[in-house]
């Protein structure tokens, strides 16, 4: 579940992102409590400035998990950064957020695209991708933006997932659901 950024939830989310199997790979770094409170109100800033879109990853007791954002939005186009805490992990609750995400930001935010630059060494964050039936890889088909995020050298690969992609997959995946429970029912 997912559900609108908010300062109180602050702490709890600094104390999951410090864990060192998750704080190397996240977009913003925050060195103490109170560095994570103050990156949280510029982002909720940011929101409202309609500059980026951002939730927090809510478990089935409805405590924070993590968050997920899309940054750098051009031209119905931005980059997905999403980090869950360590206990976590393993759970399904990444795919579960990605899909809630990804519903909002096509249908109510009427997003194109969304792009995700994986680290080629982060083997957690690339098999968590590829998992995902209606992603592909964009390092040929976006070279320029391909580029862009590897001007030093070559550290990221860049997958894309396509409103138009992600929409027919979830209808398809819809359809044989009711096919399914017809045949059982």
């Amino acid at each position: 579940m997912l559900k609108m950024r908010d300062l109180q939830e602050a702490p709890v989310l600094y104390e999951l992102i410090k864990h060192p199997e998750v704080f190397p790979y996240v977009r913003h770094k925050a060195y103490s409590s109170e560095e994570f409170l103050f990156i949280t109100k510029q982002t909720m800033e940011a929101e409202e400035n309609e500059e980026l879109v951002s939730r927090t990853i809510l478990d089935e007791y409805y405590h924070p998990i993590g968050t997920i954002s899309l940054f750098d939005i051009q031209d119905g186009y931005g980059f997905l950064a999403t980090w869950i805490g360590q206990p976590y992990f393993g759970k399904g609750y990444n795919k579960r957020a990605k899909e809630q995400f990804f519903d909002e930001l096509f249908l109510t935010h009427n997003m194109n695209g969304v792009f995700m630059k994986v680290r080629k060494t982060n083997s957690r964050s690339l098999k968590a991708v590829l998992k995902l039936p209606y992603v592909t890889i964009a390092n040929n088909t976006y070279p320029e933006v391909y580029q862009e995020i590897n001007k030093q050298e070559e550290v990221y690969d860049l997958f894309l997932i396509s409103k138009d992609h992600y929409v027919s997959y979830q209808t398809f995946a819809n359809t044989e659901q009711q096919h399914t429970e017809e045949e059982v029912g």
